[in-house]
């Protein structure tokens, strides 16, 4: 008999390596999907970031300013949606109207360039402007001067339009300013904000009195001098009278940040550089009195 020993030993087969899997197309494509709807739907119902482009609503924005404005406060409506790409839907859902002195987004009846106004007027309210003063139902909106609107003059307000650069000043710190006429305005329900008013200037200071329709709201922009609002007419770029309650938007709610203009994609640093300071946190609700 052989010695056990002789008998060769059942060799282990080595395990074998797993299969590798390869990507799941589909559930990626699903996944991002999934992600676009979320935020999309976030910015269509919830709230959504504005950037502010333009110098209508100085000296409470300025251009460069970054800010969210929320979805839900008046209700929604069709232009709700992220993009505007409904026709015009009569009435809101859970709509409720904005009060006086509202920033609002909305959009213009002519166009889906998203306009910032500050709601002036409402339904049923009896509207004029004489001189730059706001009458509403036969009663002058109070206005108050105040000092100038100290806003430094940078890439993003540049301040050298004809109407303003006459206003370029030096300030004590040695910076270049734009130092624009300011006005405290008061609404009648108590609500109190700062405007711009460059001069008399007729074909915007004057507007003939009109009663705001039903389902309508006025609007202007706070530099009352440089604002196409719903004293403008359409052919000017502006509202051309009172807007659509459905045509809101949304509310401005605060501001987030701040650039002058000097960013460069390309180089990280100016992302910060450029950063104004102090703005951050500011709120875009207007003061409450009586």
């Amino acid at each position: 008999m052989d010695n056990a020993s002789d008998v060769p030993a059942p060799t282990a087969e080595a395990p074998a390596a797993p299969k590798k899997e390869g990507t799941d197309w589909w559930a990626e494509i699903r996944g991002i999907f999934w992600l676009i709807l979320a935020v999309l739907g976030f910015h269509s119902f919830i709230a959504k970031p504005f950037y502010i482009p333009s110098e209508s609503m100085m000296p409470t924005l300025i251009t460069g300013d970054r800010l969210v404005v929320t979805k839900y406060p008046y209700g929604w409506s069709y232009v709700s949606p992220s993009f505007h790409i409904l026709p015009f839907i009569k009435g809101r859902l859970f709509g409720r109207l904005p009060e006086r002195g509202d920033i609002v987004i909305l959009k213009p009846p002519q166009s889906d360039t998203d306009f910032i106004k500050r709601v002036i007027g409402l339904p049923g309210d009896r509207l004029e402007v004489r001189g730059g003063v706001v009458v509403l139902n036969g009663v002058p909106v109070k206005r108050v001067p105040e000092s100038p609107a100290m806003i430094a003059v940078d890439a993003n307000v540049a301040c050298d339009q004809p109407e303003v650069v006459r206003f370029r000043t030096v300030g004590p710190d040695g910076k270049l300013y734009c130092a624009l006429p300011r006005f405290r305005e008061t609404l009648p329900n108590g609500r109190s904000y700062d405007t711009l008013d460059l001069g008399y200037m007729p074909e915007i200071d004057d507007y003939p009195a009109i009663t705001i329709p039903a389902d309508h709201i006025f609007v202007m922009g706070d530099n009352r001098d440089q604002s196409a609002d719903s004293r403008v007419p359409a052919y000017r770029n502006g509202l051309d009278g009172p807007v659509p309650f459905e045509n809101i938007g949304g509310r401005a709610e605060f501001i987030t940040f701040s650039l002058d203009g000097t960013t460069k994609l390309w180089n990280p640093i100016s992302w910060f550089t450029a950063l104004r300071g102090g703005r951050a946190g500011t709120s875009l609700h207007p003061q409450e009195g009586r």
